[in-house]
């Protein structure tokens, strides 16, 4: 270890500022493009480049010039962070994955009650306008027979009727379209 390292580790240890900034200059090239050349994104590699920065502040104590040099020291955290990068990443993407197939499968939840919702609306369509109209009520607005019978100004068992016979009406429709 020559002088100028000797001095920097010393600068180091004591929590002197001036002391990341001399290992930035001096390494922050290297570890930059280490982590490009693996990640192969920019920006990855700009805050794995920060990362190894700020790990070595917080760790200079940890750091013994008897057992490696200072860019042994510091390569050895580019690699910890790199592997840190990729774990990210590959969360991130199994995230990613998790996400898309839950909105697939919402998809195809919404697409069958889209379809049912439609064939629904086209047997309505089929009936009489009052009882038509009680249907809707009774689905669409999910109303009670007797929020209907007052919403319509109809006794409560005419409401009931009408639903009880478009319901056999609608059951035997789409019978006979499932025998299709």
């Amino acid at each position: 270890m020559d002088d100028t390292e000797r001095s920097l580790v010393g600068a180091l240890h004591a929590g002197d500022v001036s002391a990341i900034e001399l290992l930035y200059q001096r390494w922050g090239r290297l570890v930059y493009t280490l982590a490009l050349r693996s990640l192969g994104n920019v920006a990855d590699a700009e805050d794995v480049t920060q990362q190894v920065f700020v790990a070595a502040w917080q760790g200079r104590a940890g750091f013994d010039p008897e057992r490696a040099k200072l860019s042994t020291w510091l390569m050895a955290i580019t690699r910890h962070k790199i592997v840190d990068a990729y774990e990210a990443r590959a969360k991130r993407q199994r995230e990613l994955e998790a996400f898309m197939e839950s909105v697939y499968l919402q998809s195809l939840s919404w697409t069958d009650e889209i379809a049912d919702s439609v064939a629904m609306s086209q047997e309505l369509d089929q009936l009489e306008p009052v009882a038509q109209q009680i249907m809707r009520l009774a689905f669409y607005d999910r109303l009670t027979h007797t929020q209907i019978a007052a919403k319509l100004d109809l006794p409560l068992g005419t409401v009931k009727s009408h639903i009880r016979r478009s319901l056999l009406r609608l059951r035997a429709r789409l019978e006979d379209t499932d025998d299709a």
